[in-house]
């Protein structure tokens, strides 16, 4: 027996029984071990014939090694998109079970960077009267803009309550009428916010000696008000985003570039075609803000009869139409510039936010199917807007102090 376990042929047999059993266990682990060497002794037949071994060994495990690689699948994707769901549910505040603080709560609920619609009309309508007479009140500006933040928020402040009316926020845990727990509350606070803002406009245009102006601002909160409130809610058929391209961009901006008069020098400024090219900028892109704002809504607003754009065209078709929108923002501005109705420094400028347009298109079309992820859409394109603002406010503003002058062709004196 001694001689016989010392032989050769003996000590070939345990080499290979060894290595059938660790070919065996990595089998088990992993079924690339077909096209994988194992130089285990140093017999070449070993490393020959370890296919043939690992092909008997699948055969004799067969239900273990198909069962357990899916085990530890299934398992890896259920820690996966456990994972993600909670990032997700955290940065966007969709959970059901979990408790989110109240400051987070606030925060979202306070929407801040929302408030560049108020900021954007008045610096541009501001910038644009800049670029006529070389003038422009401080102090009135900040008197508007804190008049725009007031009506802002009433628009915020009475959406959630007539939202939470029709159950569109119903689930809505940042709507402020969850938050405070009164509709009654809110609704009377919003209107308060309302009233003192119209004073503060009404004040600045009596100030400026300009009627007018007030008239265009009446205009644009009359279409704040029929785009969510009862009887009108005009936004529940689809009309919010001509509501608001026509509130902040010809009325607001227009206003503001009238406000901007000096009684002393030009009791009215005249309408030309550089603040009306101005203002339909603006508009454009407020309204881009409102039509990717409802990515993310399709199936609350199906679900309470808010016909929405994208409730009737779907995400896809709304994805070429956010691409169509940016490529046409662009082209109005060249072809605004060309016509010489805006100076070239807009041009220029304005040109600079053409990385951030690519961006809101690049990422819609990426998510648009994506509820969680689209959510971020409204606030890229926020983005845009008050770059592409700043960027045409800038351009107005380096026009004047370039040429010293300008001499507009007024379109309604």
């Amino acid at each position: 027996m001694a001689s016989l376990s010392m032989s050769p042929f003996y000590l070939e047999t345990e080499r290979r029984d060894a290595s059938f059993q660790v070919l065996s266990t990595e089998c088990l682990m992993n079924r690339s071990c077909i096209t994988r060497p194992y130089p285990i002794g140093p017999s070449s037949i070993v490393v020959k014939q370890s296919s043939r071994y690992c092909h008997s060994t699948q055969r004799y495990f067969k239900r273990t090694c198909i069962k357990q690689p899916k085990v530890y699948q299934q398992r890896w994707q259920h820690q996966t998109l456990k994972s993600r769901a909670k990032h997700c549910d955290s940065a966007y505040g969709k959970e059901e079970g979990e408790d989110i603080s109240k400051a987070t709560l606030i925060w979202r609920a306070v929407k801040l960077p929302i408030y560049s619609v108020a900021l954007v009309p008045l610096t541009v309508g501001s910038a644009t009267a800049y670029l006529q007479t070389g003038l422009c009140s401080a102090g009135r500006y900040f008197v508007l803009l804190a008049s725009s933040i007031l009506i802002i928020t009433w628009l915020n402040l009475s959406n959630d309550v007539y939202d939470f009316d029709t159950g569109a926020d119903k689930n809505k845990k940042e709507s402020v009428v969850n938050i405070v727990g009164s509709r009654t509350g809110t609704l009377i606070t919003a209107y308060l916010l309302l009233a003192f803002g119209f004073m503060g406009l009404t004040w600045a245009s009596i100030e400026a000696g300009n009627m007018r102006s007030i008239l265009l601002l009446a205009c644009a909160i009359i279409c704040g008000y029929i785009y969510q409130c009862p009887p009108f809610r005009l936004s529940y058929q689809g009309l919010g985003e001509p509501l608001c391209f026509v509130a902040f961009g010809p009325f607001a901006t227009t206003a503001f570039y009238l406000l901007q008069s000096s009684t002393s020098e030009l009791n009215y400024l005249p309408i030309t075609g550089t603040i009306l090219s101005a203002s339909f900028l603006v508009g454009f892109t407020t309204a881009l803000i409102l039509f990717c704002s409802h990515f993310h809504q399709v199936n609350g607003d199906r679900a309470v009869g808010k016909f929405s754009p994208l409730v009737r065209l779907g995400t896809k078709t709304g994805f070429e139409v956010v691409k169509v929108a940016v490529i046409a923002l662009y082209s109005l501005l060249f072809v605004f510039g060309l016509s010489k109705a805006l100076p070239l420094t807009c041009i220029f400028l304005c040109a600079l936010t053409l990385p951030i347009g690519k961006l809101v298109v690049s990422y819609v079309q990426e998510n648009h199917e994506d509820k969680t992820k689209i959510f971020m859409a409204k606030y890229y394109c926020v983005r845009l807007h008050a770059l592409f603002g700043a960027a045409l406010a800038a351009g107005l503003v380096a026009a004047r102090m370039v040429s010293r002058k300008y001499i507009p062709s007024p379109l309604f004196p």
